[in-house]
């Protein structure tokens, strides 16, 4: 069974509940026997000075003034008894039974600042006796000297009135422990949640760069959680440049191979090139082979932390497309949330959004316009030009493997082939549509970063 909660806070929550609960037990306990004994101690002193006045009563051939007694009588504390035993004679007020050695306290006395010099008495001593009631009471006794030999005096109070008045101030001391209790308590509660606040912001720092809002922790930490941060921002760092490094490797093996085994294809299409049709059917199966690799690599390198501007990547294509196209005249415009995120590396976007601008720069008349905004969880970028578009039959075609619509411009012609295949990667889809001109606009659906 565990007895200690397994969260921080509650472990410290627990053990500053035991230590305050014996905190005050032990304040208690101290505090109590402290005015015990300044009770008893008020209560002996009172008592000795009753007792030095029953002294004098004694005379020195061991007699009692009996006739003195009564006067003095009125000047003792009600419920206070007393009892005078000298070797010829006793005297007694209230029911105090004569003392034995059983009742008496041996221990040393606590010496009288002005009356214990009296060297025909003793000091002043304890006892706990009993009235012949059954009564308990505290008292003080001593043994005063005479010719006949030693008298006892002794002189006593009621258990009660030693008790009463610690009880009566037992009861507001608890209240006043209990409340600097719920005092403490409160301010655990607070030094904990001030205290611990710390690992609540790295959890949400750390929660930050694995959703990607972040691409590092914030180095303004506690001393003890500074060591923890730069360590974590190492990790990070480290598996950045891994993930880089794979991303890197797949993006040159894509480019590397993909556009080679596509103009393979079209030569092995070409009449007379494969009459068997055996070299198309090879060509065929190692463009599936590289496909299903690359595909792997790229999914299993993809990562929920990625977080890419389509804005940023958007403006740095369109600077180079504007270098690029320049002799031609063509507008481009960017219309993008500065603010819009997607879970796409950032080769990959710039690829995707790469080839399709180009591609609408290359059979725009006058204008190009790049547009985004955010639905439902995805980003739609949208890439239109004023060109001629293409029919809904060369729609499919030109987002089929190895197919290439414009045998006469420069390049292989590929580019809306590898953006429909990188973004189906990554979950979304490329789509092909008119504008209202009768230009295309192609659409691309992509994850929005969380």
């Amino acid at each position: 069974m565990r007895l200690m909660p397994q969260s921080i806070r509650g472990r410290l929550l627990a053990l500053s509940a035991v230590a305050t609960l014996l905190a005050l037990i032990v304040a208690g306990v101290a505090i109590g026997g402290i005015l015990e004994r300044f009770v008893i101690h008020g209560a002996d002193q009172r008592l000795d000075n009753e007792g030095f006045v029953l002294a004098s009563l004694v005379t020195r051939e061991g007699g009692i003034d009996r006739a003195r007694a009564a006067e003095i009588e009125a000047g003792f504390a009600p419920g206070d008894v007393w009892r005078i035993d000298t070797p010829t004679s006793s005297l007694s007020r209230g029911g105090l039974r004569p003392l034995t050695e059983a009742m008496l306290d041996r221990r040393p006395p606590r010496p009288h600042p002005d009356r214990d010099h009296d060297r025909d008495a003793s000091p002043w001593r304890p006892f706990d006796s009993g009235l012949t009631d059954g009564e308990p009471v505290h008292g003080r006794w001593r043994t005063v000297l005479t010719d006949a030999g030693p008298a006892t005096i002794a002189v006593a109070t009621p258990r009660e009135t030693i008790t009463r008045p610690i009880l009566g101030a037992m009861a507001p001391l608890i209240l006043s422990l209990l409340a600097l209790g719920v005092l403490l308590a409160i301010a655990t509660l607070i030094q904990l949640r001030l205290g611990l606040r710390p690992l609540d912001r790295l959890r949400d720092d750390i929660a930050a760069v694995r959703n990607g809002r972040a691409e590092r922790l914030s180095e303004d930490q506690p001393a003890e959680l500074a060591p923890l941060a730069s360590e974590l921002n190492a990790l990070v760092a480290d598996n950045q440049a891994a993930l880089a490094a794979a991303r890197g490797t797949a993006a040159n093996l894509a480019h590397g191979l993909k556009t080679p085994i596509a103009t393979l294809a079209l030569v092995a299409g070409e009449p007379g090139r494969d009459p068997d049709g055996r070299l198309a059917a090879l060509v065929a199966r190692l463009d599936a082979t590289v496909r299903h690799h690359l595909g792997r690599a790229r999914a299993g390198i993809a990562s929920a932390r990625v977080a890419t501007s389509v804005g940023v990547v958007a403006d740095d294509i369109v600077t180079a497309l504007r270098r690029i196209h320049a002799e031609r005249g063509v507008m481009i415009g960017v219309e993008i949330p500065a603010d819009l995120m997607v879970a796409v590396d950032r080769t990959d976007l710039d690829e995707m959004i790469g080839n399709l601008a180009d591609n609408a720069m290359r059979w725009a008349r006058s204008r190009v316009v790049i547009d985004a905004h955010a639905v439902s969880g995805s980003a739609i970028i949208t890439i239109e030009d004023d060109g001629p578009g293409i029919t809904p039959a060369e729609r499919v075609r030109a987002l089929s493997k190895g197919v290439r619509l414009d045998e006469r411009n420069e390049g292989h012609g590929f580019g809306l082939t590898i953006a429909h295949e990188l973004a189906v990667l990554y979950g979304g889809d490329l789509t092909l549509g008119d504008t209202p001109d009768g230009g295309l606009a192609a659409t691309l659906t992509l994850p929005l970063a969380r």
